[in-house]
Parts: C-alpha cells; structure tokens; sequence
C-alpha cells in the first residue's frame, strides 16, 4: 500500500512574494513612514498532528539595535481550528484576530501590527514571519516583552523531530517578503515562515 505523502507545513501571503518587497499598505505610518500600518493576511497549511495552537511572530533582525533586531508583531493563542489571518488583523485592538488569539507588545511599545520603518539611507532589512505550532493551547505572556512571549513559544513546540537532520527540532522552512531598507523571513514542521523585504526609504519619499 502507497505510503500517504506528508504535507508540508506552509505559510503563505497573498499580500507579498516570497523574498519579494513588502508594499506600502503594510509599512508603518509614523517615525517619518507614511505607509498604511495594515498587517498582511497571511494563510497556512500542513500543521502537525497534535497542533493546540498557534503563535506567529514577524522580526526584523536588520534593525541597527546591536544585534536584538525589531520585533514587528507578535501573536499567540491563535486557535488550532484556524487556517489563517485576514489583512489588518494586527489592530491593536485584536478585535480583527481568531477568537481567543491575544497579542503581545512589540518593540514599537504596544500590541498589534507595527509596519516597516528601517532608518533613512539603510539598505533594505528583512521581515520575517514565523508560524509555529505548539503543543499547548495557550500561553500567558500577557504584560510581558517580545523576548519573553519568544521564549515561550520555543518552549511548547511538538517535541516530535523530523527526518532530515537540518530540520530536526522543528527548524523552520523559509520564504522572505520585503518593505523598505532591508528584507523579511517567515513560518514553520513546527514552525514555517515567509519573508519580505522593505525599498530604501529615501525611495519612498
């Protein structure tokens, strides 16, 4: 009997490419940005057997902050029964989020979606998106930092490994989108990502 082919566990824009530029209706809309700050849908398949949840995560990790990059958006508790997140479901105030999925504050100092906004003059950073899936159906990170929800999100991914060795322990495959000055990653078998990365801001203005 044919052995059933295993989906790949895939995370999805139809707002941006793979590797491509992140448009101006995601970039932030302050610090000298003039974007629509809307957060890109995003849409996924193949989560493991076993998935309570799901955390999704975007970084900047070109952000000049001495090696911390820029956390852009942080999502956790978002359903196991979900499949997706519909554009602008970074609202800060998660009214446009799965019932139940909560955020966390990012590095821009508060919850929801913070677009690209990388320093005039930089050359373009990469936003990556990483979905995981984890084994428990919520985590508490509430009032706490970006670093602290990461954390955790690490701690409660399916200790199931996979074959091939550079993906075992739930390493990620990648995709990239882009923004502005530098390029994104993003989701994960027990995470995947997409990225995008940003244009120059001198040629946004």
């Amino acid at each position: 009997m044919a052995r059933k082919k295993k989906v790949p566990f895939t995370l999805k824009s139809p707002d941006f490419r793979a590797n491509g530029t992140i448009g101006m209706e995601q970039v932030f809309n302050s610090f000298g940005c003039t974007g629509r700050n809307l957060s890109p849908a995003l849409a996924w398949t193949g989560a493991p057997a076993g998935t309570q949840s799901f955390a999704l995560l975007c970084h900047d990790p070109d952000a000049p902050t001495g090696g911390a990059g820029w956390w852009h958006w942080l999502v956790l508790n978002i359903p196991a029964s979900a499949s997706g997140l519909e554009k602008d479901a970074g609202r800060a105030d998660g009214s446009k989020l799965p019932a139940g999925a909560a955020h966390v504050n990012t590095d821009f100092g508060g919850p929801g979606w913070g677009g690209p906004c990388p320093p005039v003059g930089d050359k373009p950073h990469r936003y990556v998106f990483t979905l995981y899936a984890l084994k428990v159906d919520k985590l508490d990170a509430s009032g706490g930092t970006a670093s602290l929800a990461g954390y955790m999100v690490n701690g409660n991914r399916p200790a199931a490994r996979c074959r091939a060795r550079r993906r075992c322990r739930g390493s990620p495959s990648r995709e990239r989108v882009s923004d502005s000055p530098r390029a994104n990653r993003g989701l994960s078998v027990h995470r995947s990502r997409w990225a995008a990365r940003s244009v120059p801001r001198a040629a946004r203005s």
